[in-house]
């Protein structure tokens, strides 16, 4: 066990734990049901129920040139003859520019297959809106009358077609029921746009229904002279990998593994941080000695014991570095002390005779007293090592 964590430390770090992890499983077992109209979407890449990767897969094995197309419709052939564009209910609008391109594609020869009011939008005159309240229930719709487009297929599948709107220009209804159209063609210059109210007979779920293949394969073409592009960059291609971790639980899983480990960080940093003694100051400072000493001998009026006291310590020192006796006349022990220090003589005979006239002065004022012992330790200090002098200098002033 790391010696920052005691059994109770542990006990609560695994308990945070457990509780999250319950958590996290109530959440996915009370979460809502997504609606089942967004389960899948019809996707290349989606093998859900309303996904398209059975077409997709069914296209390339049975000899059509399709490709997932996750670039801008700018980036279409130039020359699309016999080429199709699959618009299978686009997540997200395109630019004008992109519409642009698309009506140059179609113009140019080449064919879109449209699904959804989402589509509609894109593609060049086309109407439609979406319905209101979502039906589940399959509906059956008829061929209208004969076509290319309907060979094979009497009648389609589809769950909530979307409503088509549209009367820019001539269309042919390929199916509907009960005055609702599933189905619409018209052509665009030299290509043609073939409009579905939903894209229900491409999804894996309903491929397999009466008419639904024949009639997505009659609308793509024959192998041979179609070139596939299922587009993908309407369906999110085009975003970034941070955008589907976005709409993903890892988000909200990586806050709460954030609030965890700030919780650990602000139970066990404080504690286990680096152990430093807080800094005190020592009882035996020279400064706190000096303030105490000072009121003492205030308190006292004893200036001149001060004096007395400084004038001995200095001449005692004094006369140690200079090897004489300590009683050596004054005179004499300034004469030694100025050729060995270099020290004026007469300033240093002054404040040493007017010290010892201090000591023993009764009506000494204290300034006097505190000039001549600022004097003395002046002369005092001039004696020690460089780094002593300055701290005691420091703690004298």
């Amino acid at each position: 066990m790391p010696a920052f964590l005691d059994a109770r430390d542990l006990r609560l770090v695994i308990g945070a734990g457990a509780a999250m992890l319950l958590l996290l499983g109530l959440t996915h077992a009370v979460r809502p049901a997504p609606p089942q109209s967004t389960i899948g979407y019809p996707s290349s890449e989606s093998p859900a129920w309303a996904g398209a990767k059975a077409a997709f897969l069914l296209l390339q094995g049975s000899g059509y040139h399709a490709e997932r197309w996750e670039k801008s419709p700018e980036d279409l052939p130039a020359q699309p003859e016999g080429d199709v564009l699959i618009l299978a209910e686009p997540s997200q609008g395109g630019t004008a520019a992109e519409r642009a391109a698309i009506r140059r594609f179609v113009s140019s020869g080449g064919r879109v297959l449209a699904m959804g009011a989402s589509a509609a939008d894109m593609v060049p005159d086309a109407q439609a809106e979406a319905v209101p309240d979502w039906d589940p229930q399959p509906k059956t719709y008829a061929a209208l009358l004969p076509s290319p487009l309907t060979r094979d297929a009497d009648e389609i599948t589809m769950v909530a077609p979307d409503a088509w709107k549209s009367s820019t220009r001539p269309w042919m209804a390929l199916y509907g029921q009960d005055g609702k159209l599933a189905a619409v063609s018209y052509p665009i210059g030299k290509g043609e746009v073939i409009w579905w109210a939903a894209a229900t007979p491409l999804t894996n779920g309903a491929i397999r229904e009466k008419g639904n293949l024949a009639f997505f394969l009659n609308c793509v073409g024959a192998p041979a002279d179609s070139h596939v592009f299922w587009d993908e960059y309407f369906h999110g291609a085009r975003r970034s990998l941070a955008f589907y971790f976005k709409e993903t639980p890892l988000p909200w899983a990586a806050l709460q593994i954030g609030i965890a480990f700030l919780a650990i960080m602000l139970t066990f940093s404080r504690r286990s941080g680096a152990m430093r003694a807080p800094a005190a100051e020592s009882r035996l400072s020279p400064l706190e000695f000096v303030e105490t000493l000072g009121d003492l001998y205030k308190s006292a009026h004893a200036s001149p014991a001060a004096v007395a006291v400084a004038y001995r310590r200095f001449r005692l020192a004094l006369s140690r570095k200079l090897a004489v006796p300590t009683t050596t006349k004054l005179p004499q022990l300034c004469r030694a002390a100025a050729g060995r220090f270099g020290w004026p003589e007469e300033p240093l005979l002054d404040t040493l005779a007017r010290s010892e006239r201090a000591m023993r002065s009764i009506n000494l004022d204290d300034r006097d007293a505190l000039y001549l012992v600022r004097q003395l330790h002046d002369y005092s200090a001039s004696l020690e090592p460089q780094g002593r002098t300055e701290q005691e200098t420091s703690a004298w002033r």
